[in-house]
């Protein structure tokens, strides 16, 4: 199996020791400057070691592949069930921010804002950047353009940084400069900084935003791919200027804001372009139910769609080295009955809402949805096919040398797969007795040795299932950091361009004008790349050529169909304040009741309050025969299986009369064997307490600071909605004032 290795990625780990060669010296301790392992005064003087202290940020910032980066309190959701995503539609399992049972306070609230450890801290990684942007504008031997190289980057990842933090809490406290924690340097008084503004944290990510996107090039050559570009930069400013324009900051609908979003947006839009970044396989990338869209996630063919992304290797660990870094992400979606992790379970709420083949919601379309029925996989969205895994598809992998026959995969594998490339999903489940299939709270035995290991319907989505890839390396190991899937080189993309698209109709629905037709049209466009054309509007209704709240409607439920799974929607539900429409926030504080958007965003977007829709359930399709629980009284082992689905086939009907014909002999018999043998089971994800379900409750819109970081910092007021732990009473720090 080929190793994938990745120069800049190896050259960001191995940071640590280039820049570790002045140690703690007597100078050091004397001059009494904290400059952690390397001495300010020389390293900024040279180039290289200058880069390798920007390359320390790449290390510690960028956003890892299952969340966070290199430390989990830096709040990136990438598309795992993370405490985030666990309170939409993607995954159920009570969370955190909504388990009605155990209401957050400041005592036991995540802390995403203080945290103990002050080196991955938020305030950590911030000082990091501060130092590298004093450093290096106060170097006295590099270059004009080598600073501006430099300086571009730093200032995008102080941007980064503090716009996670104004996500979660609105204003924060400024950081523009290397403190001095030695007491007798104003006797620690400039370090105590109380917050700011949100509208002064916003302008200050957009300034630095604007730095790095003057500094930066448009494109870096091919031994820096992952670099910052002038494009990424303005798409981080455009996708900050959207959540001010959203509901959750921007409570009275201010038509200015939308259009500065609409601005960063436009200019991010031209920057791409400029450096040869756009939609990936944009003329085919809905081909065999979206093969080339799915294969964008997977490998750097897509490369063009990447604007920020993370790079990883598959190299063999060396000991004592730190030089590989791996996409944990499809180690965790695969099944556990061929070394995976166990793979992860999509909600039945979130498969029945995707679209059908022609784009419409299920119910509005000219096919017929029966979402109590087994065959939920029919005449669907081509992106269906590469988001969900359910029984009957292939799912293969390249496993290099593998034995199957060894001890590790038989024990896992049935014996009729001898490797990765004959992998099929086959998870249908039977039960012990009649008495169990009819609770519907109780789960069966799964097939092909999955047991009681089954996730229903899997998440498929940015799995690479190309058995000649060689991005991920598959090994037998039963434990250890190269299991199964671990060792895979696979890019993660925190913003792609199709988001930036979607940002930039959104902005345009909210600017209006004239600004309206474009948002109508990125819309079309990333609607385009999957295969929808003009003969049917793009799968999209007419009303939303003129109806600005059918247009934002339109353009969330495509963010919920094209991002799905990538960390996207929980934020989205928070900038629109999905979960309850905004009801509630006037009794927190009486300005912060919504006075535009109808005074409630559900009924102005026409959808359901997340609070109102209940439990969420997982599918699990079972055979009517019961037996027990093992392999061998599998109620279907005498029955011929039908060829698995490649996913290339015509999953679509053809409409003839009142008629819905298949015409692909594969899809038939795959057809023929469910409506023989399968049923469909909705099974809680939320428990089954009666009139216990999730519940986001409206102080949890902006988290209020845990306890030990008012401790900290005693000018530090507590956001409105939470208890102040320094000044008593309930908090009076206003995120939505100016």
């Amino acid at each position: 199996m080929k190793e994938k290795i990745n120069i800049f990625s190896l050259k960001a780990l191995a940071v640590a020791a280039v820049i570790s060669f002045t140690g703690c010296s007597d100078d050091f301790l004397k001059d009494k400057k904290v400059y952690g392992s390397f001495d300010g005064s020389v390293v900024y003087e040279y180039y290289e070691t200058a880069k390798s202290r920007v390359d320390y940020l790449y290390r510690c910032l960028l956003p890892n592949a299952v969340g966070g980066s290199n430390a989990l309190t830096d709040i990136v959701s990438a598309g795992i069930n993370d405490d985030f995503s666990k309170c939409t539609e993607e995954y159920g399992e009570f969370s955190l921010f909504n388990d009605p049972s155990a209401v957050l306070t400041i005592h036991n609230v995540p802390d995403y804002f203080y945290v103990i450890n002050g080196e991955t801290s938020p305030w950590g990684r911030i000082r990091e950047c501060n130092d590298v942007i004093e450093g290096v504008t106060g170097s006295e031997t590099l270059t004009r353009e080598e600073k501006e190289e430099l300086l571009g980057q730093a200032y995008f990842f102080r941007a980064w940084r503090y716009y996670l933090l104004v996500k979660m809490y609105g204003g924060v406290p400024i950081v523009d400069h290397v403190q001095n924690p030695v007491i007798g340097d104003g006797n620690g008084e400039n370090l105590v900084i109380p917050r700011s503004s949100t509208k002064d944290c916003v302008d200050f990510v957009c300034n630095d935003l604007d730095m790095a996107s003057r500094y930066l090039p448009v494109q870096w050559d091919g031994d820096n791919y992952g670099r910052i570009t002038s494009g990424a930069a303005l798409a981080l400013k455009g996708r900050m200027l959207l959540l001010y324009a959203s509901p959750l900051f921007n409570r009275g609908d201010d038509q200015s804001r939308w259009q500065a979003a609409y601005d960063a947006n436009f200019a991010a839009i031209a920057a791409l372009k400029a450096g040869g970044f756009g939609l990936a396989y944009e003329s085919n990338g809905g081909d065999n139910n979206a093969k080339n869209w799915a294969k964008m996630f997977t490998d750097h063919t897509g490369k063009s769609e990447a604007v920020f992304v993370t790079l990883y290797n598959n190299v063999s660990p060396i000991a004592g080295q730190n030089i590989n870094k791996y996409n944990l992400w499809e180690q965790g979606i695969r099944p556990g009955n061929i070394n995976g992790g166990g793979g992860r379970t999509a909600t039945a709420e979130i498969v029945d809402l995707f679209p059908m083949a022609d784009g419409k919601r299920p119910g509005e379309s000219i096919y017929t949805y029966d979402n109590e029925g087994s065959k939920f996989f029919m005449n669907r969205d081509p992106r269906f096919y590469r988001t969900f895994a359910f029984p009957g598809v292939e799912w293969k992998f390249n496993s290099g040398d593998v034995d199957f026959s060894g001890t590790t995969m038989s024990g896992l594998c049935p014996s009729y797969y001898t490797d990765g490339s004959e992998y099929e999903l086959w998870n249908y489940c039977w039960y012990v007795s009649a008495t169990d299939l009819a609770d519907p709270s109780k789960s069966g035995y799964a097939a092909d040795k999955l047991g009681t290991r089954n996730r229903s319907v899997y998440v498929r989505k940015r799995s690479n299932d190309d058995p000649s890839s060689d991005f991920n390396v598959f090994t037998d190991y039963s434990s250890g950091d190269q299991q199964g899937f671990r060792r895979s080189a696979a890019p993660y993309m925190e913003i792609r361009y199709a988001e930036v698209l979607l940002n930039l109709a959104e902005s345009a629905c909210g600017a209006g004008g004239t600004h309206h037709a474009e948002g109508v049209q990125a819309l079309k466009d990333v609607r385009a790349r999957v295969g929808y054309t003009s003969a049917n509007n793009y799968g999209l209704n007419t009303d939303i050529e003129n109806d600005r709240a059918k247009l934002f409607a339109a353009i969330l439920y495509e963010r919920q169909v094209e991002l799905a799974y990538e960390g996207k929607r929980a934020y989205d539900m928070r900038r629109w304040m999905l979960f309850d429409g905004g009801v509630g926030q006037g009794s927190l504080n009486a300005s912060w009741a919504l006075s535009g958007f109808s005074g409630n965003t559900c009924n102005y977007l026409g959808v359901t309050p997340m609070n109102a829709l209940g439990k969420r359930h997982r599918i699990e399709i079972h055979v009517e025969g019961t037996g027990a629980a093992n392999d061998n009284s599998d109620p279907l082992r005498n029955e011929t299986r039908p060829a698995a689905l490649t996913l290339n086939e015509n999953i679509v009907s053809e409409i003839v009369g009142d008629d819905e014909v298949i015409s692909d002999p594969a899809v038939q018999a795959m057809c023929n064997f469910y409506n023989a043998n399968f049923t469909r089971k909705d099974i809680s994800l939320d428990g089954n307490t009666l009139g216990i379900d999730p519940v986001f409750l409206p102080k949890y819109y902006f988290l209020g600071l845990r306890q030990s970081a008012q401790q900290t910092n005693a000018t530090l007021y507590q956001t409105i909605g939470w208890e102040d732990h320094s000044h008593g009473g309930m908090g009076t720090f206003d995120p939505l004032a100016e």
